[in-house]
């Protein structure tokens, strides 16, 4: 799907679908795995493109016998954002996916298109990321790190609880979901 932040193709998956991008031209991917995940195959079809493989858990605080997302990660996605824009034509088509497609993979995309285009609000950047995810529920962890990282003085952040809210709303069994998997920082502003 494009987006006016950038000049290239932009596509947000879960692991299951990946197999359905080897012919759509995608020439860059980010891949967020779980550390125990097994590589995925699906990338043989691809043909040639460049990849960033990062491995944490989708937790957003400490959690013991996971592996969180740290500081480095998500330098390490700016940066990839970075050298995407530096050679946008070498760029056609992003494409970033982790486990289901919904949170990881969300939040670093949103960060990309907030660093791209700096001058707009973060929230539509998180609209745009919506656009493409209708599911998008970004991990805070990540946004918080990058809203730092960027000099956003929290308008990442509140972009990010503004999408958590709009879609436990839409979605009540999501508000639980979080509770349960130790996320309940996302979703403070939907308990009674």
């Amino acid at each position: 799907m494009a987006s006016d932040f950038v000049p290239f193709g932009l596509t947000v998956c879960g692991l299951d679908e990946l197999e359905g991008f080897g012919a759509a031209g995608v020439s860059h991917v980010l891949s967020i795995l779980d550390p125990d995940h097994p590589e995925p195959t699906a990338f043989g079809a691809y043909g040639e493109h460049q990849r960033l493989e990062l491995r944490f858990n989708d937790i957003i605080d400490l959690t013991r016998g996971q592996i969180a997302p740290e500081k480095a990660d998500v330098e390490r996605i700016l940066a990839f954002g970075r050298d995407l824009l530096a050679e946008p034509v070498e760029c056609r088509h992003l494409l970033v996916h982790c486990h289901a497609g919904i949170s990881r993979s969300t939040a670093a995309l949103t960060m990309i298109l907030v660093q791209a285009r700096p001058e707009r609000p973060a929230a539509e950047a998180m609209a745009a990321v919506a656009a493409i995810r209708s599911k998008a529920w970004p991990n805070l962890r990540m946004i918080e790190f990058a809203d730092a990282l960027l000099g956003r003085d929290g308008d990442l952040i509140a972009a990010a609880r503004a999408r958590h809210l709009t879609l436990g709303r839409q979605r009540p069994e999501l508000v639980q979901f979080m509770i349960d998997n130790g996320r309940i920082r996302e979703v403070e502003d939907l308990i009674d």
